[in-house]
């Protein structure tokens, strides 16, 4: 039977999409995992995988076309299947809006339908939580912390639990009151996007029928272990009935049953999936399936390494050394931030100019300012505050390439890149122009601390026009940084140096500071960004300029 495929949404403000480039053409093979096409969002491209076995049969959305969210956007089924009706039907490029009104009907009853299959309803009043999508990129969530504890009360605005992402850990609210009746996920443990997290109702609920009830509807039940133990006994039996080689093999007929991340990361450590057991619904090999996975100690190619090593051991030669190659898996994080920092290098034409600021009169100016009580201000606030000024005199530098159009944006919010432990974070100071620098200066500590602590959320990383990079705090003077899409500039921030400088004919002792900006060509011109360093300049050596 033919499945449809509508535009995803990839993230959470994501009203249409384009697709930049598709993968697979009509009559294509597509399996399960395979990426039908690269779908660009309002934050990035993305990606976007299939879920169906099939022939794609039908494409509704060309590319660099544009649709709303649940538009017709493929059609993945048999070879040779009658479509007609589907694309006539399936809402290609309808008003979302009246789509969604004469299919929520559908819907409710569809899941009526699956719920009284999968053997009842849930009872009124009680609300199965599932694993929140937190980010645009999150496929599975781990529970860092809850918050909440079975039995105690729970009202609408609580945080239940602390989550950690591909990006940061966030707090996790509630959306309902009531008792907490049962946590699906323990503190530490990961589980994919829609997994049952929780259960909320009130007091003397039989937690036992709501997970039954519930099982036909996601993996959760199946796969948590609170879950197994609440199983029917009738189902345990039948389990046990089974031959055992539905245990000990994962595959039917050839096929390997394994969710797309799990084939993913298996490829990445070059592991064979044929020698995994599959911890997942019907022994479907899952992440940490792989990741788990250590060869035996009987394979061949141990084996041979020992038979080396005794060859080693016997032999008159000894080298001086050996060789250790460890791999580390990327995470998720770490993943975004190269496909980001690589659609940017290859998309926007970079281009770099450096200027050299006289730092003398910034520094005295610095220590009459945290002379006075409780203000403490940077060199780092100081030169976010002339940008946030030089961009209201440059607005060309403050813009988004649209392809077709140029986005002014009259509003300055300037991104300041933090690095934590597994990559890069950029935290957005929104108005920063607006601000005076002893509020700069808290609010870009009170981010980076946020973003240190994975305690920072992805609104606080959203909507930056312009990004400031500082590394002058480790020695380095001068370095080019990869814009931050879709700024159209990123500012590189080198130490200070003292060193001879000449001034009135004289060599006298200064200190200086290198400013690199990289430009997107396809927006600023040269000129435009030389007079943009120009008034930043200005505003750094006198920063008196700043105050009024």
């Amino acid at each position: 039977m033919a499945e449809i495929i509508n535009m995803p949404r990839l993230s959470d403000t994501m009203e249409e999409g384009v697709v930049a480039k598709w993968l697979k053409n009509v009559g294509d093979k597509v399996e399960e995992g395979d990426i039908l096409a690269e779908i660009e969002t309002d934050k990035a491209t993305m990606e976007f995988e299939s879920f169906y076995e099939g022939t794609l049969l039908h494409i509704g959305i060309q590319e660099g076309d544009g649709a709303p969210v649940d538009s017709l956007l493929a059609i993945i089924g048999e070879e040779g299947e009658d479509i007609s009706g589907l694309i006539s039907g399936g809402g290609a490029k309808e008003d979302t809006k009246d789509q969604a009104k004469s299919e929520a009907p559908k819907e409710e009853e569809s899941a009526q339908e699956s719920q009284e299959a999968a053997g009842g309803e849930v009872p009124e009043g009680v609300e199965v939580v599932t694993m929140p999508r937190l980010s645009d990129t999150m496929e599975e969530g781990t529970v860092a912390s809850w918050l909440k504890k079975v039995g105690d009360e729970v009202e609408e605005g609580d945080i239940l639990a602390e989550i950690e992402t591909d990006k940061a850990t966030m707090e996790f609210e509630s959306f309902y009151n009531g008792t907490l009746l049962y946590v699906g996920i323990e503190e530490g443990q990961s589980a994919p996007v829609d997994d049952v997290l929780a259960i909320i109702g009130p007091d003397g609920t039989d937690v036992e029928a709501v997970l039954a009830s519930v099982k036909g509807g996601g993996s959760a039940a199946a796969s948590s272990p609170k879950a197994e133990k609440v199983a029917d006994k009738s189902q345990e039996q039948e389990k046990e009935e089974k031959p055992k080689e539905s245990t000990d093999s994962n595959s039917a007929g050839g096929r390997i049953f394994a969710s797309p991340l799990a084939k993913k990361i298996a490829e990445e450590k070059g592991i064979d999936l044929s020698q995994l057991k599959g911890s997942g619904e019907n022994g479907r090999i899952v992440k940490k399936d792989v990741e788990n996975y250590t060869p035996s100690a009987k394979d061949p190619e141990v084996k041979t390494d020992q038979a080396s090593d005794i060859a080693s051991a016997a032999a008159p030669f000894v080298p001086a050394g050996e060789e250790h190659v460890e791999e580390k898996k990327n995470s998720q994080m770490r993943k975004t931030i190269a496909k980001r920092l690589a659609e940017s290098k290859y998309s926007a034409p970079h281009y770099y100019l450096t200027i050299e600021v006289d730092m003398s009169t910034a520094m005295a100016s610095r220590s009459q300012i945290n002379a006075l009580p409780d203000i403490k201000v940077s060199f780092n606030d100081m030169v976010v505050k002339a940008c946030a000024m030089a961009l209201k005199k440059h607005p060309q530098v403050n813009t988004t390439w649209k392809d077709d159009v140029t986005k002014y944006n009259h509003h300055v919010h300037i991104g300041v890149a933090v690095a934590v432990d597994e990559g890069l974070l950029v935290p957005v100071l929104k108005f920063a122009d607006q601000m005076s620098l002893t509020q700069i200066g808290g609010n870009v500590r009170e981010l980076a601390g946020k973003a240190r602590n994975k305690k920072i959320t992805p609104q606080e990383m959203e909507g930056s026009t312009f990004t400031v990079s500082n590394l002058g705090m480790f020695g380095i003077q001068e370095f080019t940084s990869i814009i931050n899409q879709p700024n159209s500039a990123i500012l590189s921030v080198g130490a200070i140096v003292e060193k001879p400088v000449v001034k009135n004919g004289e060599i006298v002792v200064g200190h200086t500071m290198k400013l690199t900006l990289a430009c997107d060509h396809r927006t600023v011109d040269g000129a435009t960004g030389a007079q943009f360093l120009q008034t930043l300049q200005a505003y750094i050596e006198n920063p008196v300029t700043m105050l009024a």
